[in-house]
């Protein structure tokens, strides 16, 4: 929290040099990672270069962390906390939030807690409805053969990841999974409802508690064979039984407005990830962002 104090103050004492308006929200826009959870690891920013653009557009933009595997809920708090920073230090009434993956599920918890500050929430590659790949995992952890190495082991190294990211906040892989499953996430939908769709594959209300509510997801899973994360998707993807992005469904990402729910990227696409790699011709991912950015700007937000 400290690190995150630090770089908010900075940010907003330097100032950022900006190109045009184009992506001036008028709240901050607060970004909030998935499973890995770190805003910055090694100089790499999880939302990678994404932040980046958006500010060159205008945008007050926050990176945060989480823990790497968690619940939703203790996620969810930790966002928390980094939100009622923003809003300090920034002295704004409201944020932005743009949540990938479990993340999706950290803003959504945060909508719901402090409704009021709020503006927005989008979702992208969010699993909203669980995803069958947490199914599995969570049948693992629970084997009372191998679940509690895998616990140990998968803790330790999300322990390291978020020390050197600087981040040390507490892990939980089996809580983690147990929360990315369709029972978890129904469990978590029948909690905070706000702009889950009612059917299997359609759209959720687009405003609540005076929030607007949005999705985008991707259905592609090996976009570019020079890409190592694309042979992790590829076989992530043959547990899936729909359309996805190696890990998640094309479905059970739907939230509130869905603009849309098949770019031709994977998971890590979704976030510009590896380093920018992706598909020839397919949606350049910052645009996208600061285009939702504009969206945003233009409802008023």
């Amino acid at each position: 929290m400290k690190k995150f104090l630090a770089a908010a103050a900075l940010m907003l004492v330097t100032g950022i040099a900006t190109a045009g308006t184009y992506s001036q929200t008028r709240y901050p826009i607060v970004l909030a990672p998935g499973v890995l959870g770190f805003d910055k690891v090694l100089g790499i920013e999880y939302f990678y270069g994404i932040a980046g653009s958006l500010r060159s557009e205008g945008a007050t933009v926050f990176n945060t962390s989480a823990s790497a595997f968690n619940s939703s809920e203790a996620r969810g708090e930790q966002l928390l906390a980094q939100v009622k920073t923003v809003l300090a230090v920034t002295g704004a009434q409201k944020v932005n939030l743009i949540g990938h993956s479990h993340g999706g599920f950290s803003a959504r918890y945060v909508a719901a807690v402090i409704p009021a500050r709020v503006a927005s929430v989008t979702t992208m590659g969010s699993p909203v409805k669980g995803t069958p790949l947490g199914n599995v995992m969570q049948q693992l952890v629970d084997n009372p053969y191998v679940g509690g190495f895998a616990n140990t082991v998968v803790n330790a190294f999300a322990t390291l990841m978020t020390t050197i990211a600087g981040n040390p906040w507490n892990e939980d892989f089996k809580g983690s999974m147990a929360s990315l499953s369709t029972t978890g996430a129904a469990a978590f939908n029948a909690k905070f409802p706000a702009g889950v769709p009612a059917t299997a594959c359609g759209e959720g209300a687009y405003t609540g508690n005076g929030q607007r509510f949005y999705s985008m997801a991707g259905t592609s899973v090996v976009t570019n064979i020079l890409d190592p994360l694309d042979t992790f998707f590829g076989v992530t993807s043959l547990i899936m039984n729909e359309d996805n992005d190696g890990l998640v469904g094309r479905c059970s990402s739907h939230f509130g407005d869905v603009l849309r729910d098949n770019y031709s990227w994977n998971h890590g696409d979704e976030i510009n990830h590896l380093f920018a790699v992706r598909g020839l011709f397919t949606s350049e991912p910052k645009s996208v962002y600061r285009g939702h950015a504009n969206r945003l700007k233009n409802a008023g937000l």
